[in-house]
């Protein structure tokens, strides 16, 4: 049997669709990338945007003419799944398997025995690794406990579920042996995790420092994505005191103003996100930030918007993920009085781009020239005679070398100049 998977959304998505298409390569099973070729074709779909769900609408009507050129079996997975189950089984009758977030490991069961169990639980797949990747998720938690009023999550994916130590190490240590240089620890909210090794509680900060002795090839440990009401000093000093933990985090803020904070029911303030940032900074002073900041949400007056650009000036983020409310069916945020003209949400989010595209060249121009340890990832499209390598920051690398280099080489790289978003520089010999 030939096989397709298609994914899409969040980074756990893709990391179980890997987890996927290896155990069916265990069963025999061969990939293909060809609609025309596939037996199956497994779409793993996100819920998040309704932009991502129209697109897999789309993709079903694709499908739906591919089953009548030739025999295919159509598995649809994940949030949307999860959410509008009854609903792709009446709109999309041709679909042959609608399966949930939690039954996706029964999915090679399903394509061989054509039945499927029902399971309550999630259930962590044994590896989430892509042969020959130098890049691996390894997912630590599943679902969310928050209920953020925007957020669609804790409906599709469930109550949190810590996956336990022991798989993790195991994970890691066979990524050890695959000469995987980078892990991302993956989980809705990961510093919310929680579990038992050898009889003693682990939260996340001990969970990295129970991880770190098993690190040998592993040059940087990342996660996404930790949640600012439960980023502790703990966790802090645990990331400045290991040189394997990247000093670069994603931190989701969402929006600088205490009353919207409290609409999306984030948990938190203005004040402690910004007292937050501020010791970061100061117990790691070489810090870099990410983040995912919203604008427009419902009864967002432009003094709050302002508050949200403050923010981010003062948090001095080198990259962020920006975007307007979109509202989401079955979440408090979309039935909320005061919704926001779509010329409104467009206008804040343009300016709000422009200000971090300008923000973030100006960060990153102030830090040349610089010397960095980076990972290969390839060629570079415009000149082959150089090469590509992203950093401990989450920084992308062109540079020339004398040594011939293979994707997943560390090499230290003198960073002279900016182009675009990228660093240009040479390799140290």
């Amino acid at each position: 049997m030939r096989f397709l998977i298609e994914s899409y959304g969040c980074q756990l998505n893709m990391a179980e669709s890997t987890a996927i298409e290896t155990m069916l390569i265990g069963r025999g099973m061969e990939k293909t990338d060809d609609p025309d070729k596939a037996d199956a074709v497994i779409i793993n779909t996100c819920s998040v945007r309704k932009t991502a769900e129209n697109r897999i609408w789309g993709r079903l009507g694709f499908y739906h003419s591919e089953k009548k050129k030739h025999p295919l079996t159509l598995i649809v997975t994940g949030c949307m799944a999860e959410r509008m189950k009854e609903e792709l089984k009446k709109e999309a009758p041709f679909v042959d398997a609608v399966i949930g977030t939690n039954e996706k490991a029964e999915i090679p069961d399903f394509l061989s025995s054509e039945k499927l169990d029902e399971f309550e639980t999630y259930h962590f797949l044994p590896s989430y690794y892509r042969e020959g990747e130098f890049s691996s998720y390894v997912p630590i938690m599943n679902g969310c406990n928050n209920f953020c009023s925007y957020c669609i999550v804790p409906y599709v994916r469930g109550r949190e579920i810590s996956r336990p130590v022991e798989d993790i190490l195991s994970e890691i240590s066979y990524l050890e042996g695959k000469g995987v240089k980078e892990i991302t620890l993956l989980g809705q909210n990961v510093n919310s995790y929680s579990s038992v090794y050898n009889g003693e509680p682990v939260d996340f900060p001990r969970l990295l420092e129970i991880i770190m002795p098993y690190l040998r090839n592993i040059s940087f440990v990342r996660f996404d994505s930790p949640h600012p009401k439960d980023f502790s000093d703990r966790l802090i000093a645990v990331i400045r005191d290991n040189d394997r933990i990247a000093k670069h985090i994603h931190l989701p803020v969402q929006s600088g103003s205490t009353r919207i904070l409290q609409l999306m029911n984030r948990k938190t303030t203005r004040e402690k996100t910004l007292a937050l940032i501020r010791n970061m900074k100061e117990m790691i002073p070489s810090l870099t930030l990410s983040t995912d900041v919203m604008v427009g949400f419902p009864t967002e007056t432009e003094e709050e918007y302002e508050e949200t650009l403050s923010l981010m000036e003062e948090m001095g983020c080198t990259e962020a993920f920006m975007y307007y409310f979109n509202p989401r069916e079955g979440t408090r945020a979309a039935s909320m009085d005061g919704q926001l003209e779509e010329s409104v949400k467009i206008r804040r989010l343009e300016h709000l781009i422009d200000m971090q595209i300008k923000r973030q060249a100006e960060i990153k121009s102030a830090m040349l020239p610089f010397t960095a340890l980076a990972i290969v990832t390839g060629t570079s499209r415009d000149d082959e005679n150089r090469y590509l390598a992203r950093g401990e920051h989450n920084d992308y690398f062109s540079f020339s070398s004398e040594i011939e280099h293979n994707v997943g080489d560390s090499v230290i790289i003198d960073a002279t100049e900016l182009k675009g978003n990228t660093f240009r520089g040479c390799e140290r010999v």
